[in-house]
């Protein structure tokens, strides 16, 4: 049954219970406390693709979705394909109302050299609020130690920048701990792994790295922006639904 109300008290005992467990163990929790009011968006990371497969098998229902810049690497839209393929789940594809040369025309040309922040807010943060509306809780393959902002979150949380709460269950894993689940259970994912792209998004603002940088080096390389504004943490009054 779907619970659509959790104050602060009850996600901070939600945490409480889920400390120290496995991700499936969190996704169990997750289905049952909020399934069918329950989704999950994915940019066909190494990460995201363990909690597909464990979704597979725990609840292969919920909503699972793909924020489709119009700027993705044809490896990413083609590991759509192999996940359909792999366990019978069709990732939506949410588009933004303007196409990248409506868009692009609009701006005076490619927005991402200029104003990546807007061009990210526009073509994702924008589109996961409109996907959202109607679930009462989001999952997400964040692990704490990729970035500042990702290290603050919590297991359970509230996304006060999509209002609904937001679900870690990878938060407490390592690198190496992805690359064994896929390794173990030979979950598909993006050959551009291969290739020094250890974090991908989108191909203007994606390059491969050298090995032994920091796993975003290569996102919004030369700048100090390691964050599309997904994960960054907005604090509300109340903190609750």
């Amino acid at each position: 049954m779907a619970e659509s109300v959790m104050s602060p008290e009850t996600i901070a005992a939600a945490n409480r219970e889920l400390a120290g467990r496995s991700p499936q163990e969190i996704l169990q929790w997750s289905v049952e406390r909020f399934y069918p009011k329950l989704t999950m968006a994915t940019a066909f990371g190494a990460e995201g693709c363990c909690l597909i497969h464990m979704l597979a098998e725990i609840q292969p229902g919920v909503r699972i979705f793909n924020l489709d810049t119009g700027y993705q690497f044809p490896e990413t839209l083609q590991l759509r394909e192999r996940i359909k393929d792999r366990y019978g789940i069709a990732v939506e594809m949410i588009q933004p109302e303007l196409t990248v040369a409506e868009y692009e025309q609009e701006h005076g040309g490619p927005l991402y050299l200029l104003r990546s922040d807007q061009c990210c807010h526009d073509r994702k943060l924008v589109q996961l609020r409109k996907a959202a509306v109607g679930y009462a809780a989001w999952l997400s393959a964040i692990r704490g130690d990729q970035t500042k902002d990702r290290g603050k979150a919590s297991v359970v949380m509230w996304d006060a920048k999509f209002g609904l709460v937001k679900v870690n269950p990878l938060l407490g894993w390592k690198k190496k701990d992805v690359w064994t689940f896929i390794t173990d259970h030979d979950v598909p994912y993006n050959p551009l792994h291969d290739q020094g792209y250890p974090s991908i998004g989108c191909w203007p603002c994606t390059q491969a790295v050298k090995e032994g940088d920091d796993e975003r080096a290569g996102r919004w390389y030369g700048t100090v922006k390691k964050e599309c504004g997904l994960h960054v943490i907005e604090v509300q009054d109340g903190g609750g639904i």
